[in-house]
């Protein structure tokens, strides 16, 4: 489950959606029958093990996404898929009605799902053969790959698949070698440096993307990097 809002809403629901569908629970604290129906939509998607993705949004802090899907009550629900709305309802439907709804969205799992569930270096490769562009077996093969230095085999199994978020982190990762260690650190120096040779070195310049896209967009350094760097190259 993630708390999405409007500055977030493209990266979590969007991107995400490209790789599973996503449940958006448009919901506020005022709202009692929201109290009900949050808890019953975590636990149904809780229940596809990853298949479905849920992201709340507080209508009350984040307006533009309200807007966006016209909402006029609440709780409002609606399923995202290849960043299309694909199903939707209003209002705090019983836990079997929940279930169906979540049900028609979760694809059936696969043998190579169950190859991924695993975790196994061994299990993901044989998933992979199974299905080369399953994309939990390639964000899982390439993240072990780019932990263990092997980068460039890496990169070249996420190009299987769409890029969204997990895509660039892992691909971040895998570019950035042992260096991608740092970022557990205090690495405010590191960006520091690295800012004042973006506008020439493209380098520096793919180093400072690829370690705030480690950061991740939840980390409060990540919007003020952004910032400077745009203030540099612009």
């Amino acid at each position: 489950m993630t708390d999405v809002t409007d500055a977030t809403f493209e990266r979590d629901v969007l991107d995400r959606s490209t790789e599973v569908p996503v449940v958006v629970d448009l919901w506020a604290e005022w709202c009692g029958p929201c109290r009900t129906l949050g808890p019953i939509l975590e636990k149904v998607v809780g229940e596809t093990g990853g298949r479905v993705a849920l992201a709340k949004v507080d209508i009350d802090h984040n307006p533009q996404v309200a807007a966006s899907f016209a909402v006029q009550s609440i709780p409002a629900v609606f399923a995202i898929a290849d960043k299309l709305v694909v199903d939707s309802f209003i209002g705090a439907l019983p836990e079997q009605q929940v279930r169906a709804f979540v049900d028609g969205l979760a694809p059936v799992e696969t043998e190579a799902d169950r190859l991924v569930a695993a975790g196994d270096e061994a299990s993901l490769r044989q998933a992979l053969t199974v299905q080369s562009d399953h994309p939990g077996a390639v964000i899982a093969l390439a993240e072990l790959l780019a932990g263990r230095g092997d980068g460039e085999e890496a990169l070249s199994l996420l190009e299987r698949i769409p890029e969204g978020p997990e895509s660039r982190r892992v691909a971040a990762r895998a570019r950035l070698g042992d260096a991608a260690a740092g970022v557990d650190g205090d690495i405010d120096d590191r960006l520091q440096g690295l800012l004042e040779r973006v506008k020439d070195d493209e380098v520096a310049r793919r180093e400072f993307v690829d370690l705030l896209e480690m950061l991740g967009a939840d980390d409060p350094r990540t919007p003020r990097y952004r910032r400077a760097l745009a203030s540099r190259l612009f």
